[in-house]
Formats: C-alpha cells, sequence, structure tokens
C-alpha cells in the first residue's frame, strides 16, 4: 500500500520505527551507537554480497568450494533466483530458454573449472554436434554458444547443492557505509511487513557489490516521443516487454522499422522471420543502421572484425583472449588514456555470425521484404494507427510510416543512476574508472573504501578495470576467482590448492551437497 492511501489526512500512520535518520544519510563513517540511536537492529556476518544474481551466485559458489560455512555469508537480494533478472532481460530480448545465449561453452556459472562445458554436456544428452562444434570452431562452424534453458537449470542445481537459499536475506539493499573502528554496515530495507523495522543493518568485514547493470538509458528521440505522446505500444525498446508487437503482426500484416546492429537486434529480426515463415504472415522489416559495416575493419591486422551487409561481426562481446589470453596481459598493465584507447579499439556494436539468420536476411534482401536504411532518427509522430517516422541520411531527409518501432540500441545508464553506487562515490570514498563506471583493483577491490576490510566489486557497474571481460559469464568467474584469492590470502577461505580443487570436483560431478 502506498503512502497515498495508507490513511486519511486526519489519521496519519506512525513511522516505522528503525528507519535511518538525516543524521545517518549524511555521515560517511558510522559508530555502532548511531545505530542504536536510530533503532536500527544490527546483524553480525563477516560476509555479504549484495545484488543476489548471477555476479553474487559465482562468488558464493567459489566460498562455498573454499570450504566458508552457510552461516559466515548472507545473500542481500529482492530476485526469487540469482538467474531471475537475467532471464528476463534474455526473455524479453527474444531469447527464450530454447534459443542460445552469446557464451561460450566453457562459460558456466554452476561450474567453477568450466569441464565439462555445456558443450560435452549437451553431447552427453545426444546432440553430438555440439561436441563437434566446439572442436572445430570458429574456422569449420560458428561458436558454440549454450541454449538459455541449460545454463538456468544448471545453475538451480548448483544452488541447492551449495545450500543457497539457506544465505538469502530477501530485501533492497539501499547503501552500504564504513564503520568506525574498522569494517562496513550494509542496510537492507527488508519487504514491507517482514520485520519490526523499516531497516536492518548487517555489520560485516566484507562486501561483495553485484548489482547488474546500473539501468537502462533510452535514447532522446525515444524517451521525447513518449513524453509527448504517452504511447508506449507502437515505440518500445527491445529491452521492455513487447510481445504485443509479434502478436500484432500475427493478425494482419503491418511495417516494423528496426533500429540498432547488435545482438538484441539480430534476434528481433530472427524472431520477425520465424513468425514471418512459420506463420506465412507478409511482415515487411525496414533495418535503420547509425552507421554501415561493409568490410572487415580494425586499427591494424592484428586487431580486425569481420563486417558485411551493415554488421559488425564477433563471436562475443570482447575478443576470446580479452578472458585469458595477450589482451587480458596487455590490460593488466594498462592505465589511463591507454586503457581507454584499447577499450575504444576492441569495443564497439557487434553482433555473432550465424549461418541461420545470415540465411533469412538474405532471403529477405532477395525477395524485398527486409530494406536497410543508414541514418539516425530526427522525429516521430503518430498518424492514426501508425507512426510516422522522419531519419536523416546522407541522401536528405527520408520519411515513412509504420506499425511498430522497436529500438535495439539499449544504453546502459550511469553507475549514478544506481543508488546503492551513487552512495559508495558519495560517501565511502569509491571512484571512477578511465570509463566513468566503478574503479576496481585487479583484485576487484573497490577502490579508496578499504577499512579494516575490503568492499569489492564485479559485473557491468566496473567495466573499464583492468579487466575488460567483466559483463560476461566467463568474466564473473574470473572475479570470483580473484576475490576469493584474496580472501583466501587474508584467512577468510581456504586456499583452492589442487588437492582441494580436485576432490571438490569430483563432489559437483556427483552433485554432492556441501
Amino acid at each position: 500500500m502506498s503512502e497515498s492511501t495508507a490513511a486519511p489526512p486526519h489519521a496519519p500512520t506512525p513511522a516505522q520505527p528503525g528507519d535511518l535518520t538525516d543524521h545517518l544519510v549524511a555521515t560517511d563513517v558510522w559508530t555502532d551507537q548511531m545505530l542504536s540511536d536510530a533503532g536500527i537492529p544490527v546483524v553480525d556476518v563477516p560476509f555479504v554480497t549484495v545484488g543476489g544474481g548471477v555476479g553474487s551466485f559465482v562468488l558464493v559458489d567459489y566460498l562455498r568450494i573454499c570450504g566458508v560455512p552457510t552461516d559466515a555469508i548472507r545473500v542481500l537480494t529482492p530476485l526469487r533466483t540469482p538467474w531471475e533478472s537475467y532471464e528476463y532481460l534474455t526473455t524479453v530480448s527474444q531469447i527464450p530458454r530454447g534459443e542460445r545465449l552469446r557464451s561460450d561453452s566453457s562459460g558456466t556459472p554452476d561450474n567453477i573449472w568450466g569441464f565439462p562445458g555445456y558443450a560435452i554436456r549437451e553431447a552427453l544428452q545426444g546432440n553430438l554436434r555440439a561436441a563437434w562444434n566446439v572442436l572445430v570452431e570458429p574456422v569449420f562452424a560458428d561458436y558454440y554458444t549454450p541454449k538459455a534453458g541449460m545454463v538456468f537449470e544448471s545453475m538451480e542445481k548448483e544452488m541447492h547443492r551449495i545450500r543457497w537459499p539457506e544465505m538469502v536475506v530477501p530485501g533492497q539493499v539501499r547503501m552500504v557505509r564504513r564503520r568506525a573502528g574498522g569494517g562496513y554496515f550494509t542496510v537492507l530495507t527488508p519487504p514491507e511487513g517482514a520485520t519490526p523495522t523499516r531497516r536492518i543493518a548487517y555489520r560485516s568485514q566484507f562486501v561483495h557489490v553485484a548489482v547488474g547493470y546500473p539501468g537502462l538509458r533510452f535514447l532522446p528521440d525515444l524517451q521525447r516521443y513518449r513524453a509527448e505522446h504517452n504511447d508506449y505500444r507502437r515505440v518500445v525498446n527491445a529491452y521492455e516487454p513487447h510481445e504485443h508487437v509479434y502478436e500484432r503482426l500475427a493478425l494482419r500484416p503491418g511495417t516494423v522499422l528496426v533500429r540498432g546492429g547488435g545482438i538484441v537486434a539480430s534476434r528481433v529480426l530472427q524472431r520477425l522471420i520465424d513468425d514471418r515463415d512459420r506463420r506465412g504472415l507478409n511482415t515487411q522489416i525496414v533495418h535503420l543502421f547509425r552507421s554501415y559495416v561493409d568490410k572487415p575493419h580494425g586499427p591494424s591486422v592484428f586487431m580486425r572484425r569481420k563486417g558485411a551487409d551493415g554488421w559488425a561481426y564477433q563471436g562475443f562481446n570482447w575478443p576470446k583472449s580479452t578472458w585469458g589470453g595477450q589482451l587480458r596481459a596487455r590490460m593488466a598493465e594498462l592505465e589511463g588514456e591507454d586503457r581507454v584507447r584499447i577499450y575504444k579499439e576492441m569495443g564497439g556494436t557487434n553482433t555473432p555470425m550465424r549461418q541461420d539468420w545470415q540465411e533469412q536476411l538474405a532471403r529477405g534482401r532477395q525477395q524485398g521484404w527486409y530494406r536497410v536504411v543508414i541514418g539516425q532518427i530526427d522525429g516521430m509522430r503518430p498518424v492514426g494507427d501508425l507512426v510516422e517516422v522522419s531519419v536523416d541520411t546522407d541522401q536528405g531527409r527520408h520519411v515513412g510510416t509504420f506499425d511498430h518501432v522497436v529500438d535495439c540500441t539499449g544504453l546502459e545508464a550511469d553507475i549514478r543512476e544506481h543508488r546503492l553506487l551513487a552512495d559508495l562515490l558519495d560517501h565511502s570514498n569509491a571512484q571512477r574508472n578511465p570509463l566513468g563506471r566503478l574503479d576496481v583493483e585487479a583484485d576487484f577491490e573497490v577502490t579508496g573504501t578499504r577499512n579494516g576490510g575490503k568492499v569489492y566489486a564485479s559485473g557491468s557497474a566496473t567495466l573499464g578495470g583492468y579487466f575488460a571481460g567483466v559483463d560476461s559469464f566467463l568474466g564473473l568467474l574470473v572475479a570470483a576467482q580473484e576475490i576469493t584469492d584474496d580472501l583466501a590470502a587474508q584467512g577468510f577461505a581456504r586456499k583452492l590448492s589442487p588437492g582441494r580443487s580436485t576432490s571438490q570436483w569430483w563432489k559437483w560431478v556427483r552433485n554432492t551437497t556441501i
């Protein structure tokens, strides 16, 4: 129930006890007495991870395998499962459980060893082509990628094996503040009515922050159209629910404008064409590229990306050597503008080259129902049941009407858009890296926050650090390994020695609860 409907003005509801005070919010370093005075209960636990998504999951998996008991770990999260938020994003961007993700066979969030990878598991289930695929990729076959359902199901199995539910505390984390005398207070807002107080503070020596994307930032033209016309159905972003677009096109012929040149655009196009083929639809597709790639490109022969028909092609979001080859070693040595330059050379919008939708687009070009336009939208307005779109191109201004516009250019918001990350910058001495994200050391400690303990961070919020591939399953595993090694050096976890690693792998194989 919202505050506006909780009670009439003449009978205000008493404030729930144990809430943040103005003094607490304004103070960078808290004492135990300050929380006691505010009536906020304090729970002691050595290690807290904030987020509860895939980043939290893989780190907790490492810690459990390295002997950390469940009562020494608390996962503070609003999520029901570690993959909930990720599955939401993949589903709305047209990668349901039966479709394949853009991830490597060895990027296994449920298995810190990466063996057996998803390709071998799929082969053991009867699809022998998966094993062959991973052996000959990328020369004689496209890169192998796992089905989303396989990833989520394997994570669910591992979730129960490591007793994840015992460590979970539901709620939303409001802030992390340094504690006088060492350590940190992590303030949780539990679900309404779940506790006697509005907030609970977790007092710990170590905090891990893995909150995923700070948020999505839509392009100005999309924001302006919605603000002026309050239309959320005809002009949509691919990262939000838009199934109604496909349902409407199934009922009557229509024309769709798809904007973007990344993996999500390729998935939306494949969904539109799949529906067209399977249901015998007459959907017309106009594809808007901001820039058109027609040949291999890059700064040198050693850093070159394939390109054709408007697309920049790359198997994964970063070159594979980013996770464990020459680029990883090189990035670890770069600072400032040198690091920014390499990020720019490796980055940019790209998508994997997959034969199935390549054939679809080639057929669409030949038959005339898939057309490409190069330019930028400079205006949109509703015209009856349609949307009129004005595009600025090299050949002048072009205007067309469409049943739907699907924007696949989702931009990641500034880290300040996330309240917890903004609070770390304002009150815990956290810093920004050269790309403007959260600055972390090589061991993923958040720079400037040490206080008789450490705050770590992993995931997309840390992009721009010494390790580039942070926003991937394999990148989250690398970060978890580095953090666990650092915690083991401080005596919090056991070192993952060859003997322990082997025995724990056999437990994983047998699905033995730990």
